[in-house]
């Protein structure tokens, strides 16, 4: 009989399993009732459809397309797709130009946004900045130095245009957080009660492009050309299609608009390019006391170029009278933010922040951390697509999987008798854990089951009932050796659990292989391999072994009916029988060498 400390384990482990099963039924109890969770799996595109966008890339006159830029912009939405949390996306190639995304779902904005958009930052110097709106011809004077000047001066308020405020560090404290280390972000703007006078645009004739001297750096007002600042006097930034041709060439000055179109700006060349940050993540800011605000920020680390850039920049405009001391942010040829240094930055770390929400945030994090695409993109077409598969297909999956499951369930009953039921109820156990799983993970991580993932839960019935098959057969080899039920059931468990963990481990070896290297299709099946064959572990050590060390305990398993499926008559195990009473008895070693002394 077990003995009280294999019994308590045994009851441990139960509860713990029967909490884990609640604690996931809670939260899909919770996903259905307070978000946006359902009761059933998601399902992939082969099985229930979805969207199908059409990105066609946005060319200048005469510029070209190639291959390489084509696949390597496929590379960069596959990741950004899969960061936004969508699954089971599938990405091509049309022809020699177009890119097809193909979304198990209707795609949010923000799912568009990280699918076509360039998200190339850029760091360019401001060298003239005022309202959004174009001034009238003529009407201008120029400000001392040739640079805008204007009307609303900035305040230590938030601006016009929603962007956040934040106090400017001190230069003791520069180097105390990454925060401190990050750039002023003020934005001189026009307040909203301020009306811009025509002196806020500088004057062709007076700015600093009147010589013929070529500028000597990013921050040089020579880059204001009568060209540049013609553009400059027509754009009117309240117009929506305004930067719909804009030209912007790394090494030119930009003439451009504010995200919330109140500002208008003329940029010098980038100082640092968007290819130089490292890492990028969001999060609520720090200020210098340590504590968490409100304010959205975006933390950016540069490489080592980038750093050096960064650094020689800051340096440069840090004694440089305002605008020309501020260093625009510059995301697809608009500026999101335009703070002012206040000490250089020498360790390569900026903290953007803006009108931005969280989720914004964490969006233009992972667009920028895993770079720009090489081209801007449009949307050609977008329709909805139908199931390749369909609901029939799905239904022959579930035919063949419940045939699977009722012939394993006929030769557990044929082979074990009724110690069958252990292995039947252990394998609902692990489809029940494998449901919930999957479930929970389709409203925390948008998987969807596709039906290669419908294939690796078909096929995992068969692995978890051979984790039952090597259990109950050491169990019975130990019997035949003449121990009793609860000494074999702890003997045969000691060495079946080297055997059924082995077995797991070249199946999980192989999971993790196939979702690592094969094609998309072939993941769904390799990531429900995995997730079974952890699941199976956990139940045969958890569900399985405790199940059985208790059943030792009842007359109907310890005794050996001849149908409990341990009978030691059935499995030809050496016994004798008492007089008197109804049971075998196992001779034990101790049993034999006495018999032989006798003799």
């Amino acid at each position: 009989m077990a003995g009280p400390a294999p019994r308590t384990a045994a009851r441990r482990a139960l509860i713990a399993l029967t909490v884990l099963v609640a604690v996931l039924g809670g939260l899909l109890g919770y996903s259905i009732a307070w978000g946006d969770g359902q009761a059933t799996p998601k399902l992939g595109l082969d099985l229930k459809g979805g969207t199908q966008i059409i990105l066609e890339p946005r060319t200048n006159a005469g510029q070209s397309v190639s291959a390489q830029q084509i696949n390597q912009a496929r590379d960069i939405i596959v990741q950004r797709v899969d960061a936004n949390g969508v699954s089971g996306a599938e990405v091509t190639t049309q022809g020699d130009r177009n890119i097809v995304v193909s979304i198990p779902e209707i795609p949010t904005q923000a799912v568009r946004n990280a699918i076509s958009k360039s998200s190339q930052m850029q760091f360019r110097p401001v060298l003239a900045l005022t309202s959004g709106v174009p001034v009238p011809t003529g009407s201008a004077s120029p400000g001392p130095s040739g640079s805008p000047s204007p009307s609303a001066s900035p305040s230590a308020s938030p601006s016009a245009g929603g962007e956040a405020v934040s106090p400017a560090p001190s230069a003791s404290a520069t180097n105390n957080s990454a925060v401190n280390d990050a750039l002023t972000a003020t934005t001189p703007s026009p307040s909203a009660s301020a009306t811009p006078s025509p002196s806020a645009s500088p004057s062709p004739g007076a700015s600093a492009n009147s010589g013929t001297s070529a500028p000597k750096g990013p921050t040089d007002l020579a880059w204001i050309t009568p060209d540049v600042q013609q553009a400059y006097d027509a754009l009117n930034c309240s117009d929506p299609k305004a930067l719909e041709n804009i030209q912007d060439v790394a090494t030119k000055p930009l003439v451009t608009c504010s995200d919330d179109g109140a500002t208008k700006y003329i940029l010098g060349p980038v100082a640092v390019s968007g290819d130089k940050i490292s890492d990028a993540s969001a999060g609520y800011q720090t200020n210098q006391q340590g504590t968490v605000t409100s304010t959205v920020e975006i933390a950016l680390t540069f490489n080592g170029e980038g750093t050096k850039q960064y650094a020689d920049i800051s340096r440069t405009m840090v004694t440089l009278p305002s605008p020309q001391n501020q260093l625009a942010t510059v995301l697809d040829s608009r500026v999101i933010v335009a703070p002012y240094f206040q000490s250089a930055i020498p360790n390569g770390k900026a903290s953007i922040t803006g009108n931005f929400t969280l989720d914004s945030a964490k969006a233009l994090a992972d667009q920028l951390k895993f770079g720009a695409l090489p081209l801007s993109f449009v949307e050609q077409s977008t329709v909805d697509i139908s199931p390749t598969l369909g609901s029939e297909q799905l239904q022959f999956g579930f035919v063949a999987g419940l045939v699977g499951l009722l012939l394993v369930v006929v030769y557990s009953l044929f082979q074990y008798r009724v110690l069958g039921f252990v292995t039947i109820s252990s394998i609902v156990v692990a489809g029940l854990l494998t449901y919930l799983t999957i479930t929970v993970l389709g409203w925390a991580q948008n998987y969807r089951l596709d039906m290669a993932g419908v294939t690796g839960l078909i096929v995992a019935i068969g692995f978890t009932a051979d984790s039952f098959i090597v259990y109950f057969e050491r169990v019975r080899d130990e019997l035949r050796e003449g121990r009793s039920l609860a000494s074999a059931v702890e003997t045969g468990w000691n060495r079946a659990k080297r055997t059924v963990l082995i077995a797991d481990g070249v199946n999980f070896l192989a999971a993790i292989v196939l979702y690592l290297l094969a094609s998309s299709s072939v993941r769904g099946f390799a990531f429900t391999l995995g997730l079974t064959t952890l699941i199976d572990v956990l139940v045969v050590f958890w569900f399985t072994h405790p199940l059985l060390t208790l059943l030792t305990r009842l007359p109907f398993f310890r005794d050996g009916h001849r149908l409990s499926g341990l009978d030691p008559r059935r499995l030809g195990a050496k016994t004798r029988t008492y007089a008197g009473r109804g049971r075998f008895t196992p001779v034990t070693p101790a049993v034999r060498e006495t018999e032989g002394s006798r003799a």
